[in-house]
């Protein structure tokens, strides 16, 4: 079967200027569309990523300034991994510190030099060392030279307090396969890469559970070439594994469907098409105000109550 690696991730934030601050001018990402949660018009939804803001790439904030602090637990992302050339630690960490973010030493995961810190609003997050990122295409409009810069997304660790039937799921319907295990991690990736093809199982019996705020992460979404192919994954959750997701909802970037997995996290299946590029040109992307067809009509009125980012 084919694979679906991860479309993208999508979290909490605080204040929406200090996130966009973080994520373009620390992290050196693309800021590739600036819209509105489209159930709450009042607040910002920014997505960031590459160049063209391909699957895989994108990690999206819905930045709420009075968001009370989540608290990681069971049924959760722990952490959101991105990929960097190998020999990136180093310049990174004295960044992110010069930055003032909070970083952790360090670590060996699998093999690989993977560098945890938290952003302003505690969401935890990997810069990980992988061999092939630095022949990948880079967006470099910043000062991160191309040869540390981000790459697009590695995947994301799942903290839960038992990993088989969510491991069952990933493999079943996301075609995702083990390829090892370290400690209380295991490792599943899906063969069709390179952006977001890593999915970690962190199993912790004895976790609380989440309570989710600021820094935590929302949802995680997996690629879905088409409508047919998001059809037949959901088809499969129901006819295998009992799972009723929601119905199809537009949002104009992408077509989604919803379920919550046996482990408490919520995920969604996001179509490819038609992209971030339908309403803007790439060269363009994420300069101005992009509202879904209802709210147009209110624009004026949520341009006001919008916070300011200059």
């Amino acid at each position: 079967m084919s694979a679906h690696p991860l479309h993208h991730v999508t979290a909490i934030a605080g204040g929406a200027r200090r996130n966009l601050d973080v994520y373009t001018r620390v992290l050196g990402l693309r800021l590739v569309k600036k819209t509105v949660n489209f159930d709450d018009p009042s607040a910002y939804h920014f997505y960031y990523g590459d160049e063209a803001g391909s699957p895989g790439t994108i990690l999206t904030f819905f930045p709420w300034e009075k968001a009370a602090p989540g608290r990681l637990g069971a049924g959760e992302t722990q952490e959101t991994l991105f990929r960097v050339p190998p020999g990136a630690t180093d310049w990174w960490a004295a960044r992110l510190e010069a930055a003032g973010l909070e970083v952790s030493a360090p670590e060996t995961r699998f093999g690989e030099t993977a560098l945890p810190f938290r952003d302003p609003d505690g969401m935890r997050l990997a810069l990980v060392e992988v061999e092939a990122a630095g022949a990948e295409p880079a967006w470099t409009a910043g000062d991160v030279p191309a040869e540390r810069a981000i790459r697009g997304m590695q995947g994301v660790r799942l903290l839960l307090r038992t990993t088989g039937p969510t491991a069952a799921i990933l493999g079943d319907v996301f075609g995702f396969a083990e390829t090892g295990r370290d400690g209380p991690a295991t490792r599943l990736e899906a063969v069709d890469g390179p952006y977001g093809s890593v999915v970690e199982l962190v199993e912790a019996p004895g976790a609380m559970p989440a309570r989710m705020g600021r820094g935590s992460v929302h949802h995680i979404a997996f690629r879905a070439k088409d409508d047919a192919d998001q059809a037949a994954m959901a088809a499969k959750l129901k006819s295998a594994h009992g799972m009723q997701t929601t119905e199809q909802r537009d949002r104009t970037y992408f077509r989604s469907i919803y379920f919550r997995e046996p482990g408490g996290v919520l995920f969604e299946i996001a179509t490819d098409a038609p992209g971030f590029a339908i309403d803007e040109a790439q060269d363009a992307l994420g300069e101005a105000l992009k509202l879904p067809p209802q709210y147009e009509k209110h624009r004026a009125e949520i341009e006001k109550i919008l916070p300011a980012l200059g």
